[in-house]
């Protein structure tokens, strides 16, 4: 299975043990970021119209040092998969994602027509922190919601093949009983918190109960209980998506 995102470092998070974990529970997953900092769907509509060569490309969870265009990535191989996304600080806001992300549509169907579409589905900031007042909310959940609401409305007007729950996972951790789930009020924690968003993607691209992983090589140390919570939380949010 390969799959391509046309994303930054939310991608970024959500990739960085999706292989291993997929080779773990021998599934073949080859998995490609393309990875600019911050880049919003305004960027990737940009850097597609001037054929831009500025996207470090990742190679399941590692940087490579390449740098390629977007048209570069969709021809380099047949993809099964390709997802979207719109850059964090604006994901609430719907009114940011278009008409960038029927262009950007569009151009991925010219270029890589077998490929389905998915969203990945962000999330939203730490409740309380800096990043999240300075967006206009205060809890997690309450910017989430918008954010949720935004990515349902993009899957519709984009006509995607589906919409992977990260988002939720992350909600679900914390209502299962993790107090922190970002590393610095935005981005995930490099741990449990990447290890539950790839379990999303693995079991909803699989279908194979995320709850049976039995990856543990983790950047960081990750306790026992921490490991239950990320694989029952991912495994929620794709059941009840």
């Amino acid at each position: 299975m390969n799959i391509l995102s046309i994303g930054n470092s939310f991608s970024q998070d959500s990739q960085r043990y999706l292989h291993n974990i997929a080779k773990s529970a021998g599934e073949n997953i080859t998995c490609v970021n393309l990875f600019i900092g911050g880049c919003s769907l305004h960027t990737h509509f940009a850097n597609i119209n001037n054929d831009a060569k500025l996207y470090i490309m990742e190679y399941n969870g590692e940087r490579t040092g390449f740098k390629v265009s977007v048209k570069e990535a969709l021809l380099s191989r047949e993809w099964d998969y390709i997802t979207i996304q719109q850059v964090s600080r604006l994901s609430y806001n719907y009114d940011t994602y278009q008409p960038y992300a029927n262009r950007l549509v569009e151009y991925v169907k010219t270029y890589a027509p077998k490929a389905k579409i998915l969203v990945h589905q962000t999330w939203g900031y730490e409740t309380n922190s800096k990043n999240i007042l300075e967006n206009g909310f205060e809890k997690y959940d309450d910017m989430f919601e918008e954010v949720k609401n935004s990515y349902e409305k993009l899957a519709e007007e984009v006509k995607a093949d589906g919409v992977i729950p990260c988002g939720q996972t992350m909600s679900n951790m914390l209502k299962n009983g993790l107090e922190k789930v970002h590393r610095d009020g935005f981005h995930a924690d490099l741990g449990y918190g990447r290890f539950a968003l790839a379990l999303t993607w693995f079991e909803y691209l699989t279908g194979k109960d995320s709850r049976d992983v039995k990856y543990t090589d983790f950047d960081v140390e990750v306790s026992d209980k921490e490991i239950e919570i990320a694989k029952n939380s991912a495994h929620e949010a794709v059941e009840y998506r």
